[in-house]
């Protein structure tokens, strides 16, 4: 029987590798690209033809978490980052460069406690501290963190019932924020329009215990957007004070599966620091607020992060012996086990628990934000289409205004033929990312 290795090396050696080898190298490498069967046309406007190429292509799978697809989570990241610096800095994508100079927080609304959790504090000085939970030193990466100190006595139940409403309880929050910024004014709440428009990204980060929470730019502009001036009357300092003041204003009431009450609201802590646009080197300086390049990059990275479970399922379960065979925590298993049952009760059907338990219960986005914050990932996505048909019409000396581009595609299949491939594959990701961290190295040296 031959091994791996041999099979790597019996690809490698077949006559259409390097043509396989281009189009993966084509795609970054991807871990599962979707196979396509058709062709192409470029047709003038008179409908005559000018170029015909037909065939199997591969297009990268666009998974954002790294943990399924490096390539593509490398791709999604860039996108984040670019979505999130415009709104920060400006300058680009139809964002004026005026937005630095709006007042801007970075706020962290967390989940509450559910009960105590194996924890590794570390001090300001960077020294370890016992687990306040049970006592113990922990290693970074024992994999007791995150997990109940005592699995009998933790709320699974309203942990995940949490999760499940942490969207519409972000939605509740930039009410209450946009009402107090409007008493803080001295404005009704009908007015605020008027005057100012809040604008926002967030992203959802799990943390090791389950549970998300949500790192957020949040911005106040003038009632037209970011090319709006904003009131003289809004300023950071009050902009943090009223997302304290509005994460501890919110809950929602639900029940629990024996018809008991339960309030679900934000966790005591919540973070809010200002950003600087100037040293851009520099995480945060002094008096802790984050510079745009840094912070747009932190975005980007929770982004493509998963639920912090390891080696738990990437794709929805299917049934309880899904379940039965993850290779994962105690204690996120139960979080998975509690939205699978919950997802098979009548009281809690609209919640579609079943369908979000390999998110342990999460059923939001990973990364929104509010209409006039930036541009989107559409638009992104669209500017990067463009460019690549405007570099083949360079390539063929076409006019790109005299030409109709002709696309017929069918799905033919997913991911590569066999281990070797895959393994291939992976490689030329890995060659591809070290190379533009070498350019990117490079450059900031220069």
């Amino acid at each position: 029987m031959l091994t791996l290795e041999d099979r790597i090396s019996a690809r490698v050696k077949s006559v259409d590798f390097r043509a396989w080898r281009d189009r993966v190298t084509a795609i970054g490498g991807c871990a599962a690209p979707i196979r396509l069967s058709g062709a192409f046309q470029l047709q003038d406007l008179n409908g005559g033809l000018i170029e015909h190429s037909g065939g199997d292509v591969m297009v990268p799978c666009g998974n954002r978490r790294e943990s399924v697809c490096p390539a593509c989570s490398d791709r999604y990241a860039a996108d984040a980052y670019h979505l999130m610096h415009a709104g920060l800095a400006g300058g680009s994508k139809g964002v004026p460069e005026t937005v630095s100079e709006k007042p801007r927080v970075f706020a962290t609304l967390t989940a509450p406690s559910f009960g105590p959790v194996h924890n590794r504090p570390i001090t300001t000085t960077g020294k370890v501290r016992p687990c306040t939970g049970c006592g113990e030193w922990h290693h970074g990466d024992d994999p007791r963190i995150g997990g109940a100190v005592d699995a009998g006595t933790y709320d699974y139940t309203g942990a995940v019932l949490w999760q499940a409403h942490a969207g519409k309880l972000w939605h509740r929050f930039t009410i209450a924020l946009r009402r107090k910024l409007a008493g803080a004014a001295g404005l009704k709440v009908s007015e605020f329009k008027d005057h100012a428009r809040l604008s926002y990204a967030k992203v959802a980060e799990y943390q090791r215990r389950g549970l998300v929470h949500f790192h957020a730019v949040v911005r106040v502009d003038g009632p037209d957007g970011p090319h709006d001036p904003t009131p003289a009357w809004a300023t950071a300092e009050l902009l943090g004070d009223c997302i304290k003041s509005a994460a501890r204003s919110v809950g929602i009431d639900t029940t629990r599966p024996d018809g008991s009450a339960l309030r679900l609201v934000w966790g005591e802590q919540v973070d809010t620091r200002g950003i600087r646009a100037a040293n851009a080197s520099q995480v945060e300086d002094e008096s802790g607020e984050i510079s745009e390049a840094r912070l747009a990059g932190y975005v980007a990275k929770y982004a493509t992060k998963g639920t912090g479970a390891r080696d738990t399922a990437d794709r929805p379960i299917r049934s309880q012996l899904d379940i039965d065979v993850l290779h994962i925590s105690e204690h996120h298993r139960r979080m998975v086990q509690t939205a699978w049952d919950l997802g098979g009760l009548a009281d809690f059907e609209e919640l579609n628990l079943r369908k979000w338990a390999h998110m342990l219960g999460f059923r939001g986005h990973f990364l929104t934000k509010s209409k006039h914050y930036s541009t989107t990932f559409r638009s992104i996505r669209e500017e990067r289409r463009t460019f690549r048909t405007l570099e083949m019409f360079e390539r063929l000396e076409l006019d790109p205004d005299a030409v109709i581009v002709v696309n017929d595609w069918q799905y033919a299949g997913s991911g590569y033929d066999n281990d070797a491939e895959r393994e291939l594959a992976a490689g030329i990701a890995e060659r591809i990312r070290a190379q533009r961290k070498r350019k990117y190295e490079k450059e900031v040296a220069a």
